[in-house]
């Protein structure tokens, strides 16, 4: 279907208008994109198979609509240009810092197309993209419009498959071999600097806390901090160690957080409940003991980011922690 058949679709869809589409700001559609990192093949066009069926894409994709942050991560790793996103830990515009110079760089002229639970289709439709990345557990409901907008590629859902959402990402954009060698460079530090810790340490056993505006979580091997846990081959507490997401602990189960180092994420949400929750369990005589052995971590980094950039900020925490070096590699990803 050519162009402007699809955009008169979407108008139907959404019930836009010509003229609300005229009124969209001019430099959303004359921005130039970033040609940095050039693709790895010139198999174009290509069927990318993917969570929701199958998507042609013509030629390299140079503006991308990331609707989940690790996805935003992923195409700045990527060196691709993202050009609008959906707000959930960003705020006012700004990145998390762990993204460095290189948020700038592919992400510095990025627009919000709203919340990620509820993306706005007019919004992306103005910013004329060339891809949309999300997933099935996001946005299954709205892929069929978002598809009348431009290619559209969804990986099953984003937390314990991030390193596999990169690999598709990258067959979409033509970036295959700069995705593994991201990868690759990851997985070694995450080896070496894992050694290191286990080395000086005596094979330390790792407990991840999180303080919610809910139950409090320990989290397990199948969840994004978990799987870089696994990546650097540092053991869990027995209560940890299981191939699921994370279980829920009251006061009275403060026991199974123990750990000969225990990483702390607090999510303050609604009234600084996550904080409260925290300062509650400090006060709490089973959690004295376990004081001395914590670490307070970003839970931005720890729990939200899902990406490469994301598990280089674990490992460095990890490495400060037991006064290690740092991983290395970590200016190929963040700038």
């Amino acid at each position: 279907m050519r162009r402007s058949a699809l955009a008169i679709s979407l108008l139907l869809a959404v019930g836009l208008t010509a003229s609300a589409c005229a009124g969209a700001p001019a430099e959303s559609a004359e921005r130039p994109a970033s040609t940095s990192g050039a693709t790895d093949s010139a198999e174009w066009p290509r069927t990318i198979e993917h969570a929701m069926g199958s998507t042609e894409i013509d030629a390299p994709p140079l503006r991308i609509v990331a609707l989940d942050n690790s996805y935003v991560d992923a195409t700045i790793l990527l060196e691709s240009d993202v050009v609008g996103y959906t707000t959930y830990r960003s705020v006012d515009g700004t990145f998390p810092e762990y993204l460095g110079e290189a948020a700038q760089e592919y992400a510095g002229e990025a627009t919000s197309v709203g919340v990620i639970t509820e993306p706005d289709l007019e919004a992306i439709h103005a910013l004329d993209p060339d891809l949309i990345i999300s997933a099935k557990v996001r946005h299954e409901k709205i892929y069929d419009q978002l598809s009348q907008i431009a290619p559209t590629v969804m990986s099953e859902t984003t937390g314990p498959t991030w390193q596999e959402n990169i690999r598709l990402l990258a067959s979409a954009l033509g970036k295959e071999e700069l995705a593994e060698a991201k990868l690759e460079t990851y997985l070694a530090a995450a080896e070496t600097v894992g050694a290191e810790i286990n080395e000086k340490a005596g094979d330390p056993t790792i407990s991840v806390v999180r303080f919610l505006d809910g139950p409090t979580r320990l989290y397990l091997n199948a969840t994004f901090s978990g799987i870089v846990l696994q990546d650097m081959n540092l053991a869990r507490p027995k209560a940890q160690d299981v191939d699921d997401f994370a279980i829920e602990i009251n006061e009275e189960q403060i026991g199974l957080a123990e750990a000969d180092r225990i990483f702390v994420t607090t999510f303050a949400g609604e009234d600084d409940l996550g904080v409260k929750t925290k300062e509650r369990f400090a006060l709490n005589p089973l959690w004295k003991p376990l004081a001395p052995k914590t670490v307070d971590v970003s839970d931005e980094a720890w729990m939200t980011a899902v990406s490469v950039q994301g598990a280089y900020e674990i490992m460095s925490d990890l490495a400060d922690a037991f006064d290690v070096e740092g991983p290395a590699g970590a200016e190929s990803v963040v700038g």
